[in-house]
């Protein structure tokens, strides 16, 4: 069996990992996290640890992967804390900043094998790669994304978003990257990213290629977050058998 621990347990994506967990066949919870409601039972025998705890629970119960989805300033220590200890890890905390990447990336590197996406969907993941098709052909065309998450997401735009700038930026050699628009000025050749925050919305992705006559729009939307924590555990799933090193979903997924 594969030992796993949750980090935001009782969040709504550490919940719905542990339901995950549940339904597999090859997988044990072991240890759950968070910073509110320590002692509440999670899954069998296991009850959620307070988060500043995590080194010493993580030592003495020697998990074989840790799925973390919290906050930015949260997971960089988490992550550091679990590679120190030899967790492997699945990272699907967004809204980090580069120094924080790189920090986490450095703890990892040559210790533990980590799988870190900002969307662990196998959708998004396919979604990625049609993009890149797309721009390599249609580089030429305006080219705009637009992202709408439920309105308590901090972060701004998306992970996903932002990793689909990079694809994008990859296939067509375009460099400038607009966030919105206001006042009176020309389209350049850039990328456009709208941002909305509104209601429930789990998370929708479109990208626009816009040219003379036609427009392609590829779009991803996901209806229920489980389509996100089933990747997640996919990804525990893999990253236990893989050498140290940072990965992303691309490689689970072959």
């Amino acid at each position: 069996m594969i030992k796993v621990a949750v980090t935001g347990a009782l969040g709504r994506m550490g919940s719905l990992v542990i339901e995950e967990i549940k339904k597999s066949g090859d997988m044990e919870l072991v240890a759950g996290f968070d910073i509110r409601g320590a002692g509440k039972p999670l899954l069998g025998d296991v009850h959620v640890s307070e988060a500043i705890d995590l080194e010493k629970v993580l030592t003495r119960i020697r998990p074989d992967v840790l799925i973390d989805f919290t906050s930015a300033s949260a997971a960089v220590g988490t992550v550091t804390s679990a590679a120190e200890t030899g967790v492997n890890l699945v990272v699907g905390t967004t809204g980090f900043s580069e120094g924080q990447l790189d920090q986490m990336k450095r703890a990892i590197n040559g210790h533990v094998a980590a799988v870190i996406s900002p969307n662990f969907s196998i959708g998004v993941n396919v979604f990625w790669r049609l993009l890149a098709e797309a721009a390599t052909t249609l580089k030429d065309y305006d080219i705009e994304v637009i992202e709408a998450h439920h309105n308590q997401k901090k972060d701004a735009p998306s992970g996903t978003a932002l990793a689909a700038v990079d694809v994008l930026k990859n296939a067509t050699g375009i460099t400038q990257v607009v966030h919105g628009r206001k006042g009176m000025t020309l389209r350049g050749k850039e990328i456009g990213v709208h941002a909305v925050r509104a209601g429930d919305i789990v998370g929708d992705h479109t990208v626009l290629f816009a040219g003379p006559g036609e427009r392609l729009e590829i779009k991803h939307q996901a209806h229920s977050r489980s389509a996100f924590a089933s990747g997640a555990v996919r990804a525990a799933r893999w990253v236990v058998k893989a050498n140290p090193g940072v990965y992303n979903m691309s490689d689970v997924l072959g």
